[in-house]
């Protein structure tokens, strides 16, 4: 059994996490750490093998960097800071995804390969009103697969889940790419992949689900 902790256990994505995590055969759920639940992340490492974050870029950064120093795994969901600045973090495994949606890794390989052969793209990402970064995790990682220098456009709406649009163009034609989430629950088969995956993987921190796939 893989011991798993939830660091932001109370938001909408932490207690999603938590009920895949305690309905998945092979994990057990062993912490939940969140402010509003008055528990800290150094409360539930001791007793865990991988911590799984989803909570704000300031704390993510803190909370892994305590996790691998207790030879606790990393599983990070948070985005709105630079991966850069975990490496150099040792003792243990750090896996960071800006998006766990299967479909949302495959928009992103078909954007990047459409990218090679249409003039320009713009990107609009769609996301519920409580999200803080702009632009998302997953359109900055959508850009920077398709060559780095394309224009994104955020949307904060309540009654939104996670959506997103590539479209491309060239003359005389576009091409729209899209992806929706519409509920939380298509982003945990790929959070289980990487919560059974990173204590073996041969680099550290490792970037995108599809390094996975």
């Amino acid at each position: 059994m893989i011991k798993v902790a939830v660091a932001g256990a109370a938001g909408r994505m932490g207690q999603t996490v938590c009920s895949a995590v305690e309905r998945a055969s092979d994990m057990e759920l062993t912490g939940r750490a969140d402010p509003a639940l008055g528990t800290s992340v150094s409360d539930v490492l001791e007793a865990s093998e991988v911590l799984v974050d989803f909570t704000v870029a300031e704390s993510a950064l803190e909370n892994a960097r305590a996790a691998v120093a207790g030879g606790v795994h990393v599983v990070i969901g948070t985005t709105g800071f630079d991966p850069r600045e975990l490496e150099g973090a040792t003792g243990a495994n750090i896996f960071i995804a800006p998006n766990f949606a299967i479909g949302a890794v495959l928009m992103m390989r078909f954007a990047a390969e459409a990218a090679k052969h249409m003039r320009s793209a713009e990107i609009i990402e769609l996301h519920h009103d409580r999200k803080l970064d702009k632009p998302s995790g997953t359109a900055a990682r959508t850009a920077e697969l398709m060559g780095g220098e394309v224009p994104v456009h955020s949307v904060r709406l309540p009654g939104l889940v996670a959506h997103q649009e590539v479209i491309l163009g060239d003359v005389g034609q576009t091409l729209t790419i899209r992806h929706d989430s519409i509920d939380r629950e298509s982003f945990m088969p790929g959070v289980l992949l990487a919560v059974r995956r990173v204590a073996t993987l041969e680099d550290s921190p490792v970037v995108g689900l599809e390094r996975l796939l």
